[in-house]
């Protein structure tokens, strides 16, 4: 069964720094694009960050310079390194890929991780 787990959220104070990481497992032959989204309290999920496979990366403006988004295409993890977080970077936080099993290339989602910045 193919799932993405994620993990690193948590509870920040504002300027503060947290790290989430996303491990696909399963039977996967290859990965291509990974990604985080968020969802705030009442608005719509946004792209916070996105990385090809080949490395190429893009951001939400409002991230830019705050958040860097990285892969160990070895341990088939993604990673997003949030620092100078806000309060308004409070959001459940989800992982998101592009896998492919066997010769089908899927779309998947993780469970979801909670980031909260508050003093």
């Amino acid at each position: 069964q193919v799932q993405l787990v994620e993990s690193g959220g948590g509870l920040v104070q504002p300027g503060g720094s947290l790290r989430l990481s996303c491990a696909a497992s399963g039977s996967i032959f290859s990965i291509n694009a990974m990604g985080w989204y968020r969802q705030a309290p009442g608005k719509q999920r946004e792209l916070v960050a996105r990385i090809s496979g080949g490395g190429r990366t893009n951001y939400a403006d409002s991230v830019k310079g705050r958040f860097t988004i990285s892969r160990d295409n070895a341990k088939n993890t993604v990673y997003l390194q949030m620092n100078s977080l806000k309060p308004e970077d409070t959001a459940v936080y989800y992982c998101n890929a592009d896998l492919v099993v066997v010769t089908t290339s899927k779309n998947y989602w993780g469970q979801g991780t909670q980031v909260t910045v508050s003093s």
